[in-house]
C-alpha cells in the first residue's frame, strides 16, 4: 500500500462511529434502543455471519458486553451437585476469560433451568443475580469475589414461583434490588463497592415480582420505579422514601416487562392477565390515565395489551409490544385503542400469520426507524412497525430453539446488541453474530 493510499484509509476509519458496549439490562442506557451506526439494512444471502459459539448451559439471563469481555450466567449439573455458574468469554472468538460457580439447589421453582438476570457491569465490576436470590459482586477481570448477598437468608426472602427475575440497577454509589425480603426490605440498596446495606423499604403480602428497578425523573424528581404483585412504586433512589403508590394487583406477580416511562411524565405497564396501566407522575403524586378492560389472557378476552415478558416500546404516540398469544399489536398511546396486530414475526412466517400460540413472544428492540425482533423460535426479523402496519425487511434463524418448558422448544432469552454484533444464549451456545454493513 503506497503512502498516500493508507493516509486515506487512515482518514477514512473516523466515518465510523466507536463500537457500542450492552453493559446491562436493555443496554446502556437502560432503554432497550440500540443506538449504534453501521448496521446491516437486509441480511446477506444465507443469513449473517456466525462469528463463533462457546459452550454453554441452561439459562434465560442475556449476555452482557463490555470491551473484550461477554458475561453471561448459567446452570449446571444434577441433584446435589446443581451448581450456577458467572462466565466471562473474550468477544472476539469465544475463549473463556474465567467461570466463577456456586452451589444451589432449584427445588420447586417453575421452569428450573437457569439464572434470569442480564449481568450488570459498572466500574470493573460485574453484578449478577441468581435464581434462588443470590447475588453476587465480581472483578471483572478475573471474576474474584468482591461481596455477596443470598435474599432468602439475609432478608428471609420467599422465593417467587419464578424464581428471583427483577434486573438491580446501579444508581450513584448503590445498587438498588429487589430482595423480596419481608420485614420491610422487599426493596435494598447496597453500597455498590462493598455491599453495605444503605437502605431497605417496602413490603408487601403479594409475591415480590419479577420487573426489573427502573430509574427515571418526573417533574424534576429522580425516581426509583418498582413494581411488585400488587402495586406500582416510586421511591427516592437516594432513601427509599415512597413518593407514591399505584395498586395494581397481578395475578401470579406476573410483573415481568419493564415498566416504561412515556413522554416527560407518564408511565406504562402491562401484564400477562390484567393487561395494561397507563400512569401519569407529577413528583409525588400519581393516577391513572387509562388501563385496560380485557377479562382474561386468552386472544378474544383482551382488549388492548396482556405481555407475560417483552417489554414493549413506545415511539410516535404508539406503543408496539406482543400480546399474551403471540399477536403483535400497536395500541395508541392515549388512549389504549388497538390499531393493528399480527403474529408474523412471532410465530408466524413472512406469508402466513400463524395460530395462536400461549406465551408466543418476540424481543423488541428499536434501532433507527426500524426494530429488531428476536423470537422464541431463535430468528432475527427486522422490521418497520408504523400506525399503518407491520412491514418485514428481512428475518433470519439465529440460534436453535433448545428449551422445551414450555411445551414446545423455544429460547426465551433477551439478545445484547454491541460492536455491530448480536450476542444471544440458549440453552447449549452462546453464539456471536455480525450485523455490520
Amino acid at each position: 500500500m503506497s503512502r498516500v493510499s493508507g493516509l486515506l484509509a487512515l482518514l477514512l476509519l473516523p466515518a465510523l462511529a466507536p463500537a457500542d458496549d450492552w453493559p446491562q439490562w436493555l443496554g446502556p442506557d437502560r432503554d432497550g434502543v440500540w443506538k449504534e451506526t453501521g448496521i446491516v439494512d437486509t441480511f446477506p444471502p444465507g443469513g449473517p455471519k456466525r462469528v463463533w459459539s462457546a459452550k454453554v448451559g441452561g439459562g434465560y439471563a442475556g449476555p452482557a458486553v463490555v470491551g473484550d469481555k461477554v458475561f453471561v450466567t448459567d446452570f449446571v449439573g444434577t441433584g446435589k451437585d446443581q451448581q450456577e455458574r458467572v462466565l466471562c468469554r473474550n468477544t472476539n472468538d469465544g475463549t473463556e476469560v474465567w467461570t466463577h460457580g456456586y452451589p444451589v439447589q432449584y427445588g420447586k421453582v417453575g421452569y428450573a433451568a437457569g439464572p434470569r438476570c442480564t449481568p450488570h457491569v459498572h466500574g470493573g465490576l460485574v453484578y449478577t443475580v441468581g435464581t434462588m436470590g443470590d447475588l453476587l459482586c465480581l472483578a471483572a477481570a478475573d471474576g474474584t469475589v468482591v461481596w455477596r448477598k443470598n435474599f432468602v437468608t439475609d432478608f428471609a426472602a420467599k422465593v417467587p414461583i419464578w424464581g428471583f427475575a427483577s434486573h438491580p440497577v446501579i444508581d450513584g454509589d448503590n445498587l438498588i434490588c429487589v430482595t423480596g425480603g419481608t420485614t420491610n426490605n422487599l426493596v435494598v440498596a447496597f453500597d455498590k463497592t462493598t455491599g453495605r446495606q444503605v437502605w431497605a423499604a417496602e413490603a408487601t403480602q403479594a409475591d415480590c415480582g419479577y420487573a426489573a428497578v427502573m430509574i427515571y425523573e418526573f417533574g424534576g424528581t429522580k425516581t426509583a420505579v418498582v413494581w411488585h404483585g400488587a402495586a406500582v412504586l416510586g421511591l427516592d433512589p437516594a432513601t427509599g422514601k415512597r413518593l407514591w403508590k399505584q395498586d395494581f394487583k397481578t395475578n401470579y406477580a406476573l410483573t415481568a416487562p419493564t415498566p416504561q416511562k412515556v413522554g416527560g411524565d407518564r408511565l406504562f405497564v402491562t401484564a400477562f392477565y390484567e393487561g395494561p396501566l397507563l400512569l401519569k407522575v407529577a413528583g409525588n403524586a400519581v393516577s391513572v390515565e387509562w388501563k385496560g378492560n380485557g377479562k382474561g389472557e386468552k386472544p378474544d378476552q383482551t382488549d388492548k395489551l396482556h405481555s407475560i415478558m417483552p417489554t414493549p416500546c413506545v415511539r410516535g404516540g404508539h406503543i408496539y409490544g406482543v400480546c399474551s398469544y403471540g399477536e403483535l399489536r400497536c395500541l395508541r398511546l392515549d388512549t389504549g385503542e388497538r390499531v393493528w396486530a399480527t403474529r408474523r414475526p412471532t410465530v408466524g412466517k413472512t406469508d402466513d400469520e400463524g395460530q395462536p400460540v400461549r406465551w408466543g413472544n418476540a424481543f423488541l428492540t428499536p434501532h433507527g426507524d426500524r426494530v429488531f425482533l428476536f423470537n422464541e423460535q431463535g430468528e432475527l426479523v427486522i422490521a418497520r412497525l408504523t400506525p399503518q402496519g407491520y412491514e418485514e425487511l428481512d428475518r433470519a434463524a439465529i440460534i436453535k430453539p433448545t428449551n422445551k418448558l414450555a411445551g414446545r422448544p423455544v429460547v426465551w432469552v433477551h439478545p445484547a446488541y454491541a460492536q455491530r454484533k448480536l450476542f444471544v444464549r440458549n440453552d447449549q451456545e452462546l453464539v456471536c453474530i455480525d450485523l455490520a454493513k
